[in-house]
């Protein structure tokens, strides 16, 4: 049987624990297509400039089989003029304008441009129909891509399966991602010839990723075209390789929030022993609030915990986070229930009275307490083997102070019958009998065996005299 020292230290070792948590590429989509053109040098330079790591860009085939940059077959969306591509020349297309004057690129023009640039990456989708055409496609990528030496530049995504695994046959060192809108897709036909999935914000879940994740596949996220920059409170929340997003810069802002941060997974119930309520946020990296709150003695249970900013975090919930200060394992609640609505005072017989700014002795001293003078505790954190107790002023270990038990509900809790309720052997030592005088009377469950030198001790005189020269209290 596994005792109970031994689980606490398990817990409090991982609560100490902590793992550096891997970055997550970002991918523009179709570059930056909110401030430029999409998938123009415009938009393709903004991404990277703001931090993408690659440029999501899409091709069809001209007529006479070359690859155009465009997610649209018919061009008329971004040049006004309706031209589907597979229906003309490449030498037709080119003259079309964009918005900001560009030309339509072929895929040829983009890596040209950016040849000698070799932080500029690219995200390609592949266009085909349903019937896999054109046929040819994943033959002339491979071309212009061995063309310009950008084998280690580029990753492939596709809804086409069938453009996959044509993909997978032709350059199988290259990484190929499958795009679902529903997870319903996803089976282990796709799988078995692609290195990852690329899922709709609307379907990808922690569990979900965690399995990918199990099968040595990464997983990428998307969005809709009206994308909103909160769609990243949430989405940095999970263990993501990557995001295909209309927004590089807030992509990258949380990237380098989430890199900075450290992270370590557990599961484990817990109850929150502080008296004041504590604010839920949406993530721990901008510290959005929600409309939630903790609430004193509420018991929850926490998935990670997160390290942002010189703060602890916990996962009480999905897209929901709270300070770790005040939670405290299942396993303690009835020991650290003596304390909750107590008050703490310092007779001076303590080692020291320092006030620390965190529940650590290596923390910053931050004040002291007064002697004699009551505080209430408003937060208790079991830290190891040590119990450290919130004040006004900081943070105190709990063996440096007494405790004035508190004989009435606090907040749905009595720390006096917290204390009558533990076995003898559990109960706090360091009870102030000043205030708590009836502690020092024997209890129900005590039985004195013999009260022979009970009633002789009256009778018994003892010299307490300090005269004696070889007296050692003297010499002191």
């Amino acid at each position: 049987m596994i005792s109970k020292s031994f689980n606490l230290f398990k817990i409090s070792l991982a609560l100490l624990l902590f793992f550096f948590a891997s970055g997550f590429t970002v991918i523009g989509h179709r570059g930056d297509p909110i401030n430029a053109p999409e998938e123009t040098f415009e938009s393709f330079d903004k991404a990277f400039a703001e931090g993408a790591d690659y440029v999501e860009l899409d091709i069809h085939v001209s007529k006479d089989n070359v690859l155009v940059v465009s997610h649209d077959r018919d061009l008329e969306r971004v040049t006004g003029t309706s031209a589907i591509v597979s229906q003309h020349n490449f030498s037709d297309l080119a003259s079309l304008k964009q918005k900001n004057g560009e030309s339509i690129h072929s895929l040829n023009q983009v890596f040209e441009h950016y040849k000698n640039n070799p932080k500029a990456k690219f995200l390609i989708e592949t266009k085909k129909t349903k019937k896999g055409n054109p046929q040819n496609m994943e033959a002339l990528l491979k071309q212009v891509i061995d063309q310009y030496g950008m084998q280690d530049r580029v990753m492939f995504h596709s809804f086409s399966t069938k453009s996959l695994e044509n993909e997978a046959q032709l350059m199988p060192n290259i990484p190929r991602i499958f795009i679902a809108g529903t997870i319903k897709r996803v089976n282990f036909d796709i799988l078995q010839y692609v290195t990852g999935v690329n899922l709709s914000s609307t379907i990808v879940t922690p569990e979900i990723i965690n399995t990918m994740h199990y099968m040595g596949k990464s997983v990428y996220v998307w969005d809709e075209m009206n994308e909103s920059p909160k769609k990243w409170n949430t989405l940095i929340n999970m263990p993501i390789d990557g995001v295909v997003t209309n927004y590089p810069a807030t992509g990258n802002e949380y990237r380098k929030l989430k890199d900075k941060s450290k992270s370590q997974v557990i599961n484990q119930n817990v109850y929150y022993m502080s008296s004041k309520e504590e604010p839920v946020y949406e993530n721990p990296y901008r510290l959005i609030k929600t409309k939630k709150v903790v609430e004193p003695l509420g018991g929850y249970h926490i998935t990670n915990i997160i390290k942002s900013n010189g703060q602890k975090y916990v996962q009480i919930g999905e897209n929901e986070f709270a300070n770790a200060t005040g939670f405290n394992s299942e396993y303690v609640l009835k020991d650290l229930r003596q304390y909750f609505g107590a008050k703490v005072i310092y007779r001076q017989q303590q080692p020291n009275n320092f006030l620390y700014s965190e529940p650590d002795d290596q923390s910053p001293v931050s004040n002291r307490i007064e002697a004699n003078k009551p505080e209430k505790i408003i937060t208790i954190q079991r830290t190891g083997s040590q119990t450290w107790l919130k004040l006004k002023n900081g943070w105190i270990n709990a063996k440096n102070v007494l405790i004035q038990l508190n004989p009435d509900n606090y907040l749905g809790n009595d720390s006096e019958q917290s204390y009558y309720d533990l076995p003898q052997g559990q109960r706090l030592k360091n009870i102030d009998l000043l205030e708590n005088i009836s502690l020092a009377k024997p209890t129900t469950d005590q039985k004195v065996k013999n009260a022979d030198l009970l009633s002789d001790f009256n009778n018994l005189f003892i010299n307490f005299s300090l005269n004696n020269d070889n007296d050692s209290i003297k010499k002191i």
